[in-house]
């Protein structure tokens, strides 16, 4: 495996480890398919002003990043479940934002290392 600051290859080697790599694929497929819909969360709620419904998707994301060793994506995402809707709807926006972008160069390394 390549060096990937994204992911922690530690963790990831470990999940493999206990889980089997088959699963692991299987979980990052899931991942992958689910984070679209989890940012989609944040982004609605974030219109509606849902701080429950907000703090639960970036916990979500949080958590399944954590599992792969996600360790940039599930502190971005953490830094948005502990500090909830801010008084700014254009500062959550533009967390939204980088944790989409960081979500598609995560998913993109996911698949690199479990091709490799």
């Amino acid at each position: 495996m390549s060096d990937n600051p994204l992911i922690d290859l530690a963790t990831l080697a470990e999940l493999k480890e206990t889980a089997g790599a088959d699963f692991v694929e299987e979980l990052a497929q899931t991942f992958a398919e689910e984070a679209p819909g989890l940012l989609a969360s944040l982004r609605t709620a974030r219109a509606q002003g849902d701080a429950d419904t907000f703090r639960r998707a970036a916990h979500s994301l949080k958590s399944n990043s954590h599992t792969f060793g996600a360790v940039q994506l599930g502190a971005l995402a953490r830094a948005l479940e502990l500090g909830g809707l801010s008084a700014d709807p254009a500062q959550d926006l533009a967390a939204i934002d980088r944790l989409t972008a960081l979500c598609g160069r995560t998913m993109a390394a996911l698949k690199e290392l479990g091709d490799g």
